[in-house]
């Protein structure tokens, strides 16, 4: 059996965002059986416009999103918290990725939420919304394990690599929990 594929999407478009960093870092510790793919194409997402919605309008930025998102076994999603939500790109590509109704490439995809702050809170009140847009777009969200990377600059060294063994070891856990939760869907019913 091949690889699972898990499409790791940063709700950040710093280049030295924490949250990317510790999507490589994911992608670098993935467990046997997992390969993380980056999605680097966040900023080029337009604006969600139910006006261009469709065969002729489509924004050649939002087709690759959907087309990568329905391609993945599953998705990683590092969200940042901005005024204590989702970080505005992040929700924008997620209303594009959801879209059409009744082919949504978000519907009963597997995914798992993770998040980096330099504050004390880790992303916790950021996860807690993406979960709740994530079950409006019937999603099968990860419960856990949970990654709430508080005080991020301490976590990572002046290139952005990961040396907390900590977090390191959380991130493959929940790699592994996504493989687990993935293939019991794809199990036979007996």
């Amino acid at each position: 059996m091949s690889d699972l594929k898990v499409l790791a999407i940063s709700g950040s478009l710093r280049g030295a965002s924490h949250n990317t960093a510790l999507l490589r870092a994911a992608r670098d510790h993935s467990p046997d059986g997992v390969t993380v793919e980056l999605y680097g194409g966040l900023a080029a997402v337009p604006h969600y416009n139910g006006d261009l919605d469709d065969d002729h309008h489509l924004p050649a930025a939002a087709l690759d999103l959907r087309t990568r998102v329905h391609a993945a076994d599953g998705l990683l999603i590092a969200t940042p918290e901005y005024n204590h939500s989702v970080p505005g790109v992040l929700k924008n590509a997620l209303d594009w990725a959801s879209r059409p109704k009744g082919a949504s490439a978000l519907e009963h995809k597997d995914i798992a939420i993770i998040g980096a702050s330099t504050g004390n809170f880790g992303t916790a009140r950021a996860q807690l919304a993406l979960r709740q847009v994530l079950a409006a777009t019937h999603s099968h969200v990860l419960t856990g394990p949970e990654v709430l990377v508080f005080t991020a600059h301490q976590r990572f060294d002046e290139t952005g690599t990961l040396h907390d063994p900590v977090t390191i070891a959380l991130l493959r856990e929940t790699l592994e929990a996504l493989r687990t939760q993935i293939l019991s869907r794809r199990a036979p019913v007996r």
